[in-house]
């Protein structure tokens, strides 16, 4: 799945499907996004092929509420957010969707946080939602549990 910024500055290539996909109704998401919530397609960092513009990313370091830090990825020409590092996790990058070629090819795999999801967004009954977070032993698939455990190791 290639992907880029909006100009075409920066272009990637994901080598594997994502091990899980979130749908994040946080208020961050919502004031970072200006959207509703943020489809974030969590993949190891080495998974992320540069294809242009790998020089020139800008890294902006945003206010977490959950204090674990949070860089923002961001083309330095046209400023889209391309993915984010939450936790200060090197290894594990979380792709914003919307910045794939082909965005409607990953649905997400659970909502999250839905406590502050916007009263006119209906979840699915057929995705998994949960107020806060969940179990991530639980909800995540083994080979993607083996996926982010070596890639954390």
């Amino acid at each position: 799945m290639d992907g880029g910024c909006s100009c075409g500055a920066v272009r990637y290539k994901l080598s594997s499907r994502p091990m899980f996909t979130h749908c994040c109704h946080c208020r961050d998401c919502q004031k970072q996004t200006g959207c509703a919530f943020a489809l974030n397609a969590l993949i190891e960092t080495n998974r992320i092929e540069m294809l242009s513009g790998a020089d020139s990313i800008q890294i902006i370091d945003m206010p977490s509420p959950s204090g674990r830090g949070h860089e923002v990825h961001r083309c330095p020409t046209c400023e889209v957010a391309l993915w984010s590092d939450y936790g200060r996790r090197p290894y594990l990058r979380f792709v914003r969707v919307s910045t794939l070629d082909t965005p409607h090819a990953i649905e997400p795999d659970e909502h999250i946080f839905t406590r502050s999801k916007v009263p006119w967004v209906q979840i699915p009954a057929s995705q998994r939602a949960f107020e806060i977070f969940y179990d991530l032993k639980a909800e995540w698939p083994p080979e993607s549990m083996a996926r982010r455990d070596a890639a954390s190791a």
